[in-house]
């Protein structure tokens, strides 16, 4: 439930359009739902201004769409994550309304779009297209969560001039996310030609020297750059998370 949800609710009673029985009823779960293999947060948007987000790896599909049901019931706005092919055909299925995002592996759902309150635009950067998956992921989360985006793909270090033909777009932004793997250099030099906080998101794209995003993980932690902040190994979610809560400061 969100603030203005619980206002509505509030006023709903005070003007006799509602029951205080309805409204006990609504606020019995505010905290917690119980499902027993899960137990959904209904109180995340009030606390933190979003619901609580669906982590898809090690779910079922069964249990990811029980969880939907409660999340629908309650009037959320649903981001789901790393959800496979065959648990987003299950989620659509069942969820007509629902997105599934197949370059992102995530579900959006959407009982009526968030307006667009950030101070500015995110820019999400990626160095190469084999990073997109993740730029993906944390482009989609920072949108639904209320911000406007622009997406710049494959401008890594090994073709600068690339990444310099988005000099407008990237000026604008109020917050920049750059996704990388191998070495990892594109933060560095992003927060060095802008003076914006810069999201790094190391990936685990790379050959064997690279140990799964470990290289770019450290590279980025290593920045000379005094603006950049570093998420874990292709957790764009997180950066999209971040980004959002900054443009939202």
């Amino acid at each position: 439930m969100t603030r203005d949800q619980l206002k509505a609710l509030m006023e709903a009673v005070a003007a006799g359009e509602a029951s205080p029985e309805h409204a006990a009823e609504r606020l019995e779960t505010i905290f917690f739902e119980d499902l027993g293999f899960a137990c959904v947060d209904h109180h995340r948007s009030l606390r933190k201004g979003f619901p609580e987000v669906i982590y898809g790896e090690g779910k079922t599909a069964e249990q990811i769409l029980a969880i939907m049901e409660r999340m629908t019931a309650a009037g959320d706005v649903i981001l789901a994550t790393r959800i496979s092919a065959d648990k987003g055909r299950a989620v659509t299925e069942r969820f007509p309304q629902a997105v599934y995002h197949a370059d992102a592996r995530l579900v959006t759902f959407e009982p009526a779009p968030l307006p667009k309150t950030g101070r500015g635009p995110i820019a999400v950067v990626s160095a190469g297209t084999s990073d997109r998956p993740v730029a993906r992921e944390a482009a989609l989360t920072a949108r639904v969560m209320g911000n406007e985006v622009d997406e710049i793909a494959d401008v890594g270090v090994a073709g600068l001039h690339r990444l310099l033909a988005h000099r407008e777009t990237l000026s604008r932004a109020t917050v920049i996310i750059a996704v990388a793997g191998m070495e990892g250099a594109l933060p560095s030099v992003i927060a060095g030609l802008f003076p914006k906080p810069v999201l790094a998101v190391p990936t685990s794209v790379g050959y064997g020297a690279s140990f799964g995003g470990v290289t770019a993980l450290l590279a980025m932690l290593n920045s000379c750059a005094s603006n950049v902040a570093v998420m874990n190994i292709d957790n764009g979610f997180g950066a999209g998370y971040m980004a959002s809560i900054i443009n939202h400061s």
